[in-house]
């Protein structure tokens, strides 16, 4: 029995109310604010919130943390520390939820990111600063599936969109205002208060959000059910694909003939490790479950793959500074809400699968578009109008691919088949970055980290060959997914 079903004693009640007058006028359907979802809703909003300006803000203060701990060889740990023990919670998370319901790991999760945090704003040296951000990845990928299955178990599947769009909209505040902010706090408090500050915000979502979940979505799905045993097997997978993933990272940074041991121990991790932790089907498109989760990873893999090099390519050769470079791309935060938002709209369900399809072309011509700027005679903000278009297409394609998700899991496998999107997201970034970091390399191009930062280092001369390698297949491999989209729909 669930929360939302009527226990014994309220059926006379609910008897007697069946002669009672019906009430006047049409009873309209509620959404995700009405009084059953509203507090729900603003406390998972808020998690969502908090983890989008953890992202932006950090990022701008590592810099500076990572020279005054005297770690700058080992920058790009602290990103890739954050990414493989996400990817290992993920897995554990999908596990836990399915078997004990969201609440747990969400709480675990939420917990374990602020720990990280403070870790990281007190760290004396830059190993200790890495351990937190692992510690961060640990809580980071706990919450995020939970977070999907909590949305799984507590909407019903019209109300599934809209929140997704929420989900979206809250990134664009922290889009602008979290490196602006982090950068004054870095200057006038130091680094570390970043850090530091962000943990005391959780208080409040955790006091909205965690009774809503117990109430409505805690437990598993079929409570009357045996409680299956944890699967071993996928965790020993879950632990191949991190350690797999940062051996690829490591071997991507180094660009030696050495650094091909640590690829090939990395590859012989991760190809047995994703084919069990991926839904069966998922390299060869298949239609439904499998084409919605590879569609994730070639859509956010292909579109982030190349927004790492956007500001790098404004700098280096039409001499913007770091700042307007980023700025550039600020718009998209907007845009991709808006995406998000569209999709949710009732009327265009029926047309989701060519709504995508056109999302993903859309996403293919704005990573064309942006090096289009290598010609001195483009004006440079002809990169902000097309990133702010392929965000507007990203924002389409990653929400209705968590709808779909959502729609075509059973209850019971929603926190696996929820890991197996986040999974297909997160390596694809990594994969496809590593790949074309490597290609940028070898024509003469600076070098990108495994956590999409652009390098600060690289060279003011860079060929725009190498650009061009980058961004052309990144628009490929997009345009790719245009044809994958075309498969989400099972016949």
């Amino acid at each position: 029995m669930t929360a939302l079903e009527p226990r014994d004693a309220d059926v006379p009640r609910l008897i007697e109310d069946v002669d009672a007058p019906a009430p006047a006028g049409p009873v309209l359907p509620e959404g995700i604010l009405g009084r059953t979802f509203r507090a729900l809703s603003i406390g998972i909003v808020s998690v969502v919130f908090l983890i989008a300006f953890e992202a932006t803000a950090v990022g701008t203060a590592m810099p500076v943390a990572a020279r005054e701990l005297d770690g700058i060889a080992l920058y790009a740990f602290a990103f890739s520390a954050y990414f493989t023990t996400s990817l290992f919670a993920m897995v554990l998370s999908g596990q836990w939820a399915d078997r004990r319901g969201p609440l747990a790991p969400l709480a675990a999760g939420i917990s374990a990111f602020g720990a990280g945090l403070l870790l990281s704003g007190t760290a004396g040296s830059m190993w200790m600063f890495i351990a937190g951000r692992a510690v961060q990845g640990l809580g980071g990928g706990l919450v995020i599936v939970a977070l999907y299955v909590v949305i799984s178990r507590a909407y019903p599947e019209h109300l599934r969109p809209g929140i997704l769009a929420a989900f979206a909209a809250s990134w664009v505040i922290p889009s602008v205002v979290g490196p602006l902010a982090a950068g004054s706090v870095t200057e006038h408090l130091g680094w570390r208060w970043v850090f530091i500050g962000i943990p005391v915000l959780i208080v409040f979502p955790l006091a909205l959000a965690l009774p809503e979940i117990r109430r409505m979505a805690s437990g598993p799905a079929d409570p009357e059910a045996p409680v299956e045993a944890y699967d071993r097997r996928r965790i020993v997978l879950a632990l191949g694909i991190s350690l797999g993933a940062g051996l690829l990272q490591y071997a991507g940074q180094e660009r030696d003939w050495l650094s091909l041991l640590p690829a090939a121990a990395g590859a012989a991790l991760l190809v047995p490790a994703v084919r069990g932790l991926l839904p069966p089907g998922t390299a060869r498109a298949g239609r439904g479950l499998p084409a919605v989760v590879l569609l994730r990873g070639v859509a956010a893999g292909s579109f982030i793959a190349a927004e790492s090099f956007v500001p790098l390519m404004l700098v280096t050769e039409r001499g913007m500074s770091p700042t307007l470079a980023g700025l550039s791309l600020a718009a998209g935060g907007g845009t991709w809400a808006l995406g998000s938002y569209v999709q949710s709209r009732p009327r265009l369900e029926p047309h989701r699968e060519p709504l995508m399809v056109g999302a993903m072309v859309l996403v293919a011509l704005s990573i064309a578009a942006a090096p289009a700027v290598l010609i001195t005679s483009v004006p440079v903000w002809t990169v902000a109008v097309a990133w702010a278009f392929g965000c507007f297409g990203m924002g389409v394609v990653i929400a209705s691919t968590s709808v779909l998700l959502m729609k075509l899991s059973a209850p019971e496998e929603a926190g696996a088949n929820s890991a197996a999107l986040q999974i297909s997201d997160g390596l694809s970034n990594v994969l496809l970055l590593a790949a074309g970091g490597a290609a940028f390399a070898a024509l003469g191009g600076g070098a990108v980290d495994a956590a999409h930062e652009v390098a600060k280092t690289a060279a003011s001369t860079s060929h725009p060959a190498a650009f061009a390698v980058v961004f052309f297949p990144m628009a490929a491999v997009a345009l790719a997914g245009a044809w994958v989209a075309g498969r989400v729909r099972e016949r």
